[in-house]
């Protein structure tokens, strides 16, 4: 074979492998996690919370990425971690593929975030409302804009900082964008409680909004 035609099969290997890459479309960088860990608001803190989207984003055949869930913390006379400030600064795209939010601001402002497009890390849709059970209530113990509450706010929004599986509350979003006119995606409202069973009593599983940091 002559060199003109050993380069020539080259060049058209590599377009292919670049319209192979193009067809696959972006890898999936944002998911609602398809189960909780079972113990209420007690999710090991930030970490557990991370290996928890990890092992789920793994399992779905995701791999080599920084996985975060979207979750804030309180503490005690200052402003704790933001959820804001733990996932990166985006584009996140879904398991199929579509675009949830190009960047931080979009996320926090406009995103595509509704119940056809917020899917699990299978690309499979979360229950809401309207569906047995409805289990629309996302942990994020978050603000509207994504900030951790104000230290002078001495209510739970953490459920002690996703340790606690019994006193306390979580604030929650809503991934469906619906139900009892509370329509934000990261801080609808606080839960009942922080046993599991109170998660399930507002509307919940303990399910995670999950990003990719990197």
């Amino acid at each position: 074979m002559s060199v003109r035609n050993l380069f020539g099969f080259a060049a058209v290997a590599i377009v292919a492998g670049a319209l192979s890459a193009s067809a696959e479309g972006p890898k999936m960088g944002f998911f609602v996690s398809s189960v909780g860990l079972g113990n209420g608001g007690n999710l090991g803190g930030l970490d557990g919370a991370d290996a928890h989207c990890t092992a789920l984003a793994e399992a779905a055949g995701t791999t080599g990425r920084t996985w975060r869930a979207y979750l804030s913390t309180q503490e005690p006379g200052a402003r704790g971690v933001s959820a804001r400030y733990r996932i990166g600064e985006g584009p996140w795209h879904n398991a199929k593929g579509e675009l949830v939010a190009e960047d931080l601001d979009v996320l926090h402002l406009s995103p595509n975030i509704i119940k056809r497009v917020a899917l699990d890390e299978n690309g499979q849709p979360v229950k809401g409302v309207g569906d047995q059970p409805n289990e629309h209530d996302i942990l994020t113990g978050s603000m509207a804009d994504g900030m951790a509450y104000f230290p002078r706010d001495t209510d739970d929004h953490t459920c002690s900082n996703w340790t606690s599986s019994g006193e306390g509350s979580a604030q929650v979003g809503h991934h469906d964008r619906h139900g009892g006119g509370n329509t934000s995606w990261n801080s609808a409202h606080g839960s009942r409680g922080c046993s599991q069973e109170a998660l399930i009593s507002t509307g919940g599983a303990g399910l995670l909004y999950c990003f990719a940091a990197d």
